[in-house]
């Protein structure tokens, strides 16, 4: 079984965002455990690049595993802060430590973000 913070929220797609995501504050991206135990091996992480303009549920990216390429979706909406350089060199961290230095980018929120959902709920979907 996947391991599903409580302290983080998440989207269907299987991101999940650490930070208050309310308008004006800056949020942390990345994929769940469960999403990368999905995907195998990722040897290639395209993330948004710094200044780029993200929206909830839209590509914002890509990831490459040994198995397939997957999209990457914005669980939120905003500007793109930060991201996370160490994955151009090292992306297999994004399967060996989701919640962690596997992060993939840090966003700036233009609006609440309301189709997030709690760790209780996102267990639920993929059980």
């Amino acid at each position: 079984m996947s391991n599903v913070p409580d302290e983080l929220a998440y989207s269907a797609e299987h991101e999940w965002v650490s930070g208050e995501p309310d308008a004006g504050a800056e949020v942390t991206v990345g994929i769940t455990e469960h999403a990368a135990q999905a995907l195998g091996d990722i040897v290639y992480v395209e993330a948004p690049r710094v200044g780029d303009t993200v929206v909830a549920g839209e590509v914002c990216g890509e990831l490459e595993s040994t198995k397939a390429v997957s999209e990457l979706y914005s669980p939120v909406s905003g500007t793109v802060t930060a991201v996370n350089e160490s994955l151009e060199a090292s992306p297999e961290t994004v399967g060996s430590d989701a919640y962690g230095d596997g992060w993939i980018f840090k966003v700036e929120l233009t609006e609440t973000a309301t189709d997030l959902l709690d760790a209780e709920a996102y267990a639920a979907t993929i059980a």
